[in-house]
């Protein structure tokens, strides 16, 4: 295979791997906008079903394209540098940054749902929040793990950790290892090519789907105590990824842009939506067959949306282009730090009276403002730069401020992305 393909198919995979980050980002944004107070900081003066239906989408693939494309990159690097030191890569860029990240982030974001529930007795003050949000780490061990959004390195911490023991477990099967792993690559490119894949990868997912509190994908941030079903749907789509990444050649097929896909994906949607209303008549005649055909179709969007947006990625941004390059590499920092900015802004915008749709614009601008600032001046060229990417990249700001004539230009931009993989 060619330097060129293989470099731009990596390429693609880290822009949509941002992009879901960065929808994460609007998505927390949006909360506030629901008009049913779903428990969050604060509810704003302003609300849509229409940030209903967006979040309902989105939620539903976002994380999961997160994880198969981190499945992907971690058997790339994996093979590339060994057991050891790829133990050691994901000790340093995802238990470390739960741990440390979360002990930081914590008492930002409580303190912006104690300012928002201060804000509704007219009372808003910063500082205060600030300080109850500090006081809220001395409640430890209890809720250890509620109040952040980093549930995410932990499931993927817990997920790469079993796929080497799956690995592993292959691995001592003696004679029966090669068999085993043909009949798996010819399952997973019989899967790239078939008319029914949709349904295949569907059907499991659902059947996990059944389990959660609701009629869709829980969010596990409340105990350190693994969802079941959350990991194996999450789970899944790792190990699938990393099966992709032994045939890379199949992603081009996997993620074709088919009418059919779109067709399906807006009638999943649309599915949920209606069924959506029986979830909470359990006296409904129809309230189970309604609860399958909800969590079927939420599987359906799911992996829908999955294919179609690495499929998008892969035909429009096949070519390496700087600034694409630099949201992949500040993406991660974005969505590390974003959460307290989010929701401090929310509770800021709450009162005024304008529509949600420019409050919306306002909160996701800013925020991805702030923390791409804060992510060249601190992180890019810095060892902590250095820690979550695998290396420091130079700063982009300062030769803005100064007319450079080629700002986004960065020497380190055409090396080969494959060498970035790692991070």
């Amino acid at each position: 295979m060619s330097a060129h393909p293989e470099s731009s198919r990596l390429d693609y995979l880290d822009a949509t791997r941002a992009f879901a980050l960065l929808l994460g980002i609007v998505f927390h944004a949006s909360v506030s906008f629901l008009p049913t107070f779903m428990g969050w900081a604060v509810q704003d003066i302003s609300t849509s079903p229409l940030v209903a239906l967006f979040m309902t989408a989105s939620h539903s693939f976002r994380m999961e394209t997160f994880f198969l494309i981190a499945g992907f990159l971690g058997h790339v690097t994996f093979h590339r540098k060994g057991a050891g030191e790829f133990v050691r890569l994901r000790a340093l860029r995802i238990v470390v940054p739960f741990v440390v990240g979360w002990f930081i982030l914590r008492p930002l974001v409580v303190s912006g749902w104690i300012m928002g529930s201060a804000s509704l007795r007219g009372d808003y003050s910063f500082w205060a929040g600030i300080r109850g949000g500090c006081q809220s780490l001395g409640t430890l061990p209890k809720g250890i793990f509620s109040g952040t959004h980093l549930w995410f390195l932990y499931y993927l911490a817990m997920i790469t950790g079993l796929t080497l023991v799956l690995r592993g477990a292959v691995k001592l099967t003696g004679p029966g290892q090669v068999a085993l792993v043909r009949h798996t690559d010819d399952f997973v490119a019989w899967l790239a090519n078939s008319s029914f894949s949709l349904l295949v990868l569907a059907v499991p997912t659902a059947t996990a789907l059944w389990f959660m509190r609701y009629w869709g994908m829980d969010t596990p941030d409340q105990s350190l105590k693994p969802h079941l079903p959350v990991l194996a749907i999450y789970g899944g789509g790792f190990v699938l990824g990393w099966l992709l990444g032994r045939q890379r050649e199949l992603i081009a097929s996997f993620t074709r842009l088919t009418l059919h896909r779109w067709i399906l994906a807006g009638l999943a949607i649309a599915s949920i939506q209606y069924l959506g209303q029986f979830q909470f008549d359990l006296s409904h005649p129809y309230y189970h067959a309604a609860h399958a055909a909800s969590v079927l179709s939420y599987a359906l969007t799911m992996w829908s949306l999955v294919l179609l947006t690495v499929g998008l990625f892969r035909k429009f941004c096949a070519q390496p282009r700087p600034w694409i390059r630099y949201l992949a590499d500040s993406s991660y920092w974005l969505y590390l730090v974003h959460l307290p900015i989010v929701v401090w802004l929310q509770v800021a915008v709450a009162e005024v009276p304008l529509h949600w749709s420019l409050k919306l614009a306002f909160i996701s601008t800013l925020t991805i403002a702030l923390a791409l600032l804060s992510y060249d001046l601190f992180v890019r060229s810095t060892w902590i730069g250095a820690w979550l990417n695998g290396r420091r990249r130079d700063r982009v700001v300062p030769r803005l401020l100064s007319n450079h004539p080629h700002p986004w230009r960065d020497k380190q931009v055409k090396r080969s992305i494959i060498l970035e993989s790692d991070s």
